[in-house]
């Protein structure tokens, strides 16, 4: 029974003054509550950023098209078509990490099926385009390096195309007519939605690479150069073999290319969330250091206050240790109580901003943790002083205290 008297007599202490605990409390429920709230909504926005930038593929490597300098003339990223589909099947056949290659070369263009028209993005892709993107097919199935080799007038379609020329029907089959050449369906995309950059990648169709270069784009370079190594750990190895080797095979004195990584694309993607979590988790910190103040101060108060019962406790042989322990344990209690209530209250705000905003938000049980622990420290550290200077009262100055 006596290990539990200190809490009984801290209990019955903080139910006496049921307002001024919770004023006490509020600075904790509000920091724990602004910790929890903030966290769970820049994971969530960082856990949507990373799901946008997967649906782009698996450790893809991309090689697009880049500077030129000539004649006086100097343009930047992209400003040149230098890449050829010679290029993409060196970067297969030398690059050791490299599983999945495809060249790209895009288009907008109007295509046209059943009387119906679409503006939509024309792709010629490899085969492997499916792999690198990691997409697959509701219907239908992916055209082959036979059709690539042979122009074939196959194509692949997306969603919201499907959703614009084939209402209600099965476009498996049937024809789309672009740049007046009919080219048969033969496959269907997974829907993916939008992607970071808010572009629809259901809105596309994707021919053989030939066929685009071929026959409706008369071009004997491609846009870009799309690559999937073989593992998130192979990514930087990759992209410096081909650094290398384009190196090598263009020498130009500038390269006239650029390498750019997925993750690279990750990184820059979620630094703003990174940097809006540590500018609200500083903020949060605050009311932290704040609501440990406060709870110094309301229990320097009670100290005060409680003076000549101190004075009795000790009169019937308390010990100093014993008051100690006794508003220590009213100061910790302060702090896990607005810790849990600030938990509560950070989880249902972001189920508001959810709810209110569309965003997603997820609260990390590590946080929930680190909260809790947070709390019970600043118990321990805001009620220390208050608590030592309890137990160094003199019994008979204590108890003369009016």
């Amino acid at each position: 029974m006596r290990f539990f008297a200190p809490f009984k007599i801290a209990a019955r202490a903080l139910r006496r003054n049921k307002m001024r605990s919770l004023l006490t409390m509020l600075g904790i429920i509000i920091g724990v509550g602004s910790v929890i709230a903030a966290v769970s909504i820049t994971t969530g926005a960082t856990k949507q950023v990373e799901d946008k930038v997967a649906s782009l593929g698996q450790n893809v490597v991309t090689v697009f098209s880049g500077s030129f300098n000539g004649g006086g003339m100097r343009g930047g990223w992209g400003s040149a078509p230098t890449l050829t589909v010679e290029d993409a099947n060196a970067i297969k056949n030398e690059v050791t990490g490299a599983v999945a290659v495809t060249p790209e070369v895009n288009d907008r263009m109007q295509v046209f099926a059943n009387g119906l028209n679409w503006n939509t993005r024309v792709n010629g892709e490899a085969p492997d385009f499916l792999q690198i993107r990691d997409w697959d097919l509701t219907s239908g199935a992916m055209f082959t390096d036979g059709d690539v080799r042979s122009l074939a007038k196959v194509v692949v379609v997306g969603k919201t195309v499907v959703d614009q020329l084939f209402v209600n029907q099965d476009p498996v089959g049937q024809t789309l007519i672009i740049r007046n050449i009919p080219f048969k369906i033969v496959g269907v995309l997974e829907p993916k939605g939008f992607n970071l950059f808010g572009q629809d990648q259901d809105d596309v169709t994707i021919v053989p690479y030939t066929s685009h270069m071929k026959r409706i784009n008369k071009r004997t370079f491609v846009n870009s150069i799309m690559v999937q190594a073989a593992s998130k750990e192979t990514i930087t190895q990759v992209q410096n073999d081909i650094t290398t080797l384009m190196r090598d095979r263009h020498k130009s004195a500038e390269p006239d290319f650029t390498v750019r990584t997925q993750l690279e694309l990750m990184q820059m993607a979620t630094q703003t969330s990174k940097i809006m979590s540590v500018l609200l988790g500083a903020i949060a910190s605050v009311s932290l250091l704040v609501g440990g103040i406060g709870i110094m101060n309301i229990m320097l108060v009670s100290v005060t206050e409680r003076t000549r019962e101190i004075g009795i406790r000790m009169a019937v042989g308390a010990r100093g240790r014993d008051i100690l322990i006794q508003f220590l344990i009213e100061a910790v209690t302060l702090s896990i109580v607005g810790g849990l209530l600030g938990i509560a209250l950070g989880v249902l705000a972001a189920k508001i901003v959810a709810v209110s905003t569309g965003w997603p938000t997820i609260t990390p049980l590590i946080w929930v943790g680190i909260a809790c622990v947070s709390s019970a420290g600043i118990g321990i550290v805001s009620g220390f002083y208050p608590a030592w200077k309890a137990s160094r009262l003199d019994p008979i100055e204590a108890l003369r205290y009016e």
